[in-house]
This record gives structure tokens, sequence and C-alpha cells, in this order.
């Protein structure tokens, strides 16, 4: 892509962006927040090792129990330091509030900005169509009045169209970092499970 096909096609999206009205403003503020936190939610799951095998990372604990790195290594090691099974539940339980809910209310606010860009959307089609309705009702014919006429009806309908888009996209993007937040959630389970058998193995009384 060269610099003037860049050029074009930046002419276009502004022209775009100026026929929607000021509605295009809340909907790319809305898509902002929406994008930019779910983008925060994937990079910080991405950062606790959803890609690793709980049970092979456990093996190698077990060979290894002080040679490990990452994210759970540092779950397991710490679990297993408990003295009484009391203390590895409160663990846990520390470890979900402090791991899993923060990115449930994060997923909540993202499901808020989903709802809301059709919402906005429609908004904008509101203010397109009484825009359009002004016009014909106070124009006096001819190419002015279907100016303001073909702004209206743009308005209306481009608004509608980016609501849709970025309802859609970001219901995608939604459902991926849940399925990733899900899969999280199990894992601290099955790490909770495995040093739970383990701890019992080893003669710990709770």
């Amino acid at each position: 892509m060269n610099a003037e096909t860049t050029h074009k096609l930046l002419e276009e999206a502004k022209t775009i962006w100026l026929s929607g009205g000021w509605g295009m403003i809340a909907l790319a503020f809305n898509g902002v927040v929406m994008y930019a936190l779910g983008m925060v939610i994937w990079l910080k799951l991405c950062t606790k090792g959803l890609n690793a095998s709980p049970d092979r990372a456990w093996a190698r604990w077990l060979k290894n129990p002080d040679g490990l790195r990452g994210s759970m290594a540092r779950i397991i090691g710490n679990a297993m330091n408990c003295c009484t099974l009391t203390d590895m539940e409160h663990y846990f339980e520390a470890l979900r509030n402090d791991e899993i809910l923060p990115f449930e209310r994060d997923l909540k606010v993202m499901k808020v900005s989903v709802s809301a860009a059709p919402l906005l959307g429609l908004l904008g089609t509101v203010t397109g169509m009484l825009a359009t309705f002004h016009a014909l009702a106070t124009g006096g014919g001819g190419e002015k009045t279907m100016a303001m006429v073909a702004g209206g009806i743009s308005e209306a309908l481009i608004t509608t169209e980016t609501g849709l888009v970025l309802a859609l996209s970001g219901l995608i993007f939604q459902f991926g970092l849940t399925r990733q937040h899900e899969k999280f959630g199990k894992i601290i389970a099955h790490l909770e499970t495995l040093c739970t058998q383990q701890f019992h193995r080893k003669g710990g009384m709770a």
C-alpha cells in the first residue's frame, strides 16, 4: 500500500467520520474503552501462563522443587509451603480474589461497553432522522434542502453501522477473553487439587 492509497483511505475515513455527526464521538470513546480494556485483559492473561500445562508444571516441580520459574511454579511453591490444609485453602482463596476476581470485574465493564455500542448507534440514528425531518420541515426545497436531508440520512446510517460493527467485534473479543478467563480458573482449581493430594500423601493434617 503506497502513500497515495493510504492518503485516499484516510480522506474517505475522515469523510465518513464527519458524516456520522456527534454520535461518532460517543462511539469512538466507547470503542477505545472496550478495546483498550480487552487488550489489557488479554495481556494480563497471557502473563499467567495459560499456554502451559499444569500437569507438566506439577511433574517438573516434583522433580526439582527449587529450580522452576513461572507463574504456575510460583503458585505450586507457595501452596506447598503451607503448614496445614487450612492455610492452603486460605492461600487459594486469596489467590482467586487477587488473580480471578479482577478479571471478572474488567469483563463486566467490557460487557457494558459491548452492550452500549448498538444503543449509541441507535441514538445516532434517532438524531440523524430528526435532522432529516427538520430539513424537510424547514427547507424550501432545492439542492440545499436535499443536501440537509442526505446529511441526516448519512448520520443515521453511519452511526447505526458503526455501532453494530463495534458490538459484533467486541462480542467476539469478549467471548474469547471469557474462555481464556474460564481456562485460568480451571487451572487454579486443578493446581489446588494436585497440591491438596500431595499434602495428604505427605501426611499433612487439617
